[in-house]
């Protein structure tokens, strides 16, 4: 079996570097997409056992960026990558009126628009491929779905990943190239470390979620390796909810 070809963005953080351990290394040849080349090369030591992967430095934020990052990939694999799970972004916590316009811009641009000019780059390689099947998973957020108290900015930029997906899912199904998203709930990794940091925090998110407990970055790495694969061949333009239940279940409230 020919291995598929994947680019992962934000690929050294918690949840680029968990997809990398979730999928199959003999399924798989990777490029892995950052700005940092330090840390692309410390991941690329330390990579699961057969599985082939090259550092791209990019900053996919900018179109630019993205075109090369996509362009490096594809003479480094050989081909138009396949696949495509974008992890790249970052969050913030602030009140609407305590946000300022950099960092508004900074929210979107980390976000959205590196969601949608990698997801653009990617789709035209797919389009110049002899078979222009692929899959690609974007990351959305619960906040999204849901209101959640000072998370304006990134629920803007979040909400219009989730309506992207859909929309490039129905541009794009007749090449059989599937687009899907993921609505992760507050998923502990280096990025979000700083959120746990006060007295009883941890205790006080665990309780938020009906499972108990917050997100690992293997929780989004899973979902995002099963709909990157065949299992998931008849699922385009969706945003999975991978929340512990956040969006859907009210959780009973025990008196202490």
């Amino acid at each position: 079996m020919h291995p598929q070809t994947l680019v992962i963005t934000g690929a050294a953080g918690g949840v680029g570097q968990a997809l990398l351990r979730a999928i199959d290394p003999a399924g798989y040849r990777v490029a892995l997409v950052g700005r940092d080349r330090a840390r692309l090369d410390q991941v690329i030591a330390n990579l699961p056992k057969g599985l082939q992967a090259v550092p791209v430095e990019a900053d996919v934020s900018q179109s630019e960026g993205a075109d090369a990052a996509i362009r490096e990939a594809t003479e480094r694999l050989g081909e138009p990558p396949t696949q495509l799970a974008h992890c790249a972004g970052t969050t913030l916590l602030a009140p609407l009126h305590r946000t300022t316009d950099a960092q508004y811009r900074e929210c979107l641009s980390a976000n959205l628009d590196s969601a949608f000019f990698t997801l653009r780059a990617w789709v035209q390689g797919r389009l110049q491929a002899k078979d222009s099947a692929g899959a690609a998973v974007l990351f959305s957020s619960v906040v999204a779905r849901i209101g959640v108290s000072n998370h304006e900015a990134i629920a803007a930029a979040k909400g219009a990943i989730a309506s992207l997906v859909p929309a490039a899912a129905a541009t794009y199904g007749a090449q059989r190239i599937r687009i899907n998203g993921i609505a992760p709930g507050l998923t502990r990794t280096g990025a979000t470390e700083r959120l746990f940091a006060a007295k009883g925090a941890e205790e006080q998110i665990s309780a938020q979620y009906p499972l108990g407990r917050y997100a690992r970055a293997e929780d989004q790495a899973s979902a995002a390796a099963w709909l990157l694969s065949e299992a998931a061949s008849w699922i385009t333009g969706q945003v999975l909810p991978v929340d512990g239940g956040f969006t859907a279940v009210r959780p009973m409230v025990r008196p202490r």
